[in-house]
């Protein structure tokens, strides 16, 4: 990860320097009785630890605006208490007050960036949080899940479906069944590791969509269900539609690598919604067959491949 940031690092090294360069330039250097032991290993501690917090944080980030405020703050904190050691090596004459004024500066503003990077890391960890959410029940059941989406089985959405209905009885429990399109031709023409790849980039962009509470399964081979609580059959279709609209807007970028041909794959979905009825005992079993039945009959009346563009 340093080398994505060789650039700041740089420049905080010279930045260093030049502080080096100014209070030797601008003061004289003292006598080494004058110097105050006690506080060099304070103030040149504390810019040494900070500078290793900033590497820390370079070392661990990608670029990106959360990483510039951390860094960038552990920067200037790094830098005022620099300067306020190298007071204790170079006398600055008394009516020069730039010294006193670049340690505020340099301390102050760095806590200030650093707050603000706090403030959009804290953001961004709620995001991420959100996401981990919507796979909890994954890992609360401890059952095996899928290798490539790391999304649960039919078995496992059966079960919700069930459990669902049980907890409340008279409340709208949707499910839509989601297809990809022609997906056995992807794995034809660029092979199943491509045809994997596909499949994670669309539970990805699934999953983004999607709110907490609903359940994304994989519910076969290039078929994902999505279990939505207290929703009627009118908006899972508003919801299914979203999701099939923001999945023809990806564009996948078959990997040179492993697949046969190079291709920019425009993928579509086709989807069908229902709300379970019935004894819950029944009513998944008997809800996704008739899903089932209705995708396959969307699959006949779609006969044009999915795009390509190379």
């Amino acid at each position: 990860m340093l080398r994505l940031h060789v650039l700041f690092i740089s420049i905080c090294a010279l930045a260093l320097s030049a502080c080096v360069v100014l209070y030797a330039t601008a003061g004289a250097l003292k006598p080494i009785a004058s110097w105050h032991g006690m506080d060099i290993v304070g103030e040149g501690g504390t810019a040494l630890m900070a500078g290793v917090w900033c590497l820390m944080t370079l070392s661990s980030r990608p670029k990106g605006l959360v990483t510039r405020l951390l860094a960038g703050g552990l920067a200037a904190i790094m830098l005022g208490a620099w300067v306020d050691c190298l007071d204790e090596f170079f006398l600055i004459p008394k009516d020069q007050t730039w010294d006193n004024w670049l340690e505020a500066i340099f301390q102050l503003g760095g806590m200030g960036v650093l707050t603000a990077g706090m403030y959009y890391w804290r953001q961004e960890q709620f995001s991420l949080n959100e996401q981990l959410q919507k796979r909890e029940r994954l890992f609360r059941d401890h059952r095996a899940f899928d290798r490539i989406t790391q999304l649960t089985n039919a078995d496992y959405l059966r079960a919700q479906i069930r459990l669902e209905q049980a907890r409340h009885p008279g409340v709208p429990c949707a499910v839509a069944l989601l297809d990809i399109d022609h997906f056995h031709l992807i794995n034809r023409a660029h092979g199943k590791h491509e045809g994997d790849r596909v499949l994670q980039a669309v539970c990805h962009m699934l999953l983004l969509n999607i709110r907490n509470e609903d359940l994304l399964c994989r519910y076969a081979g290039d078929r994902f269900a999505l279990l939505m609580p207290g929703t009627d059959e009118a908006g899972a279709r508003e919801v299914a539609q979203h999701l099939c609209t923001m999945v023809a807007q990806m564009r996948h970028q078959v990997n040179a690598t492993t697949a046969t041909t190079a291709a920019t794959l425009a993928l579509s979905l086709r989807h069908a919604c229902a709300v379970a009825e019935g004894e819950a005992a029944e009513a998944a079993d008997t809800l996704l067959s008739k899903l089932s039945r209705a995708i396959e009959t969307r699959s006949q009346e779609r006969r044009t491949p999915a795009g390509l563009a190379a």
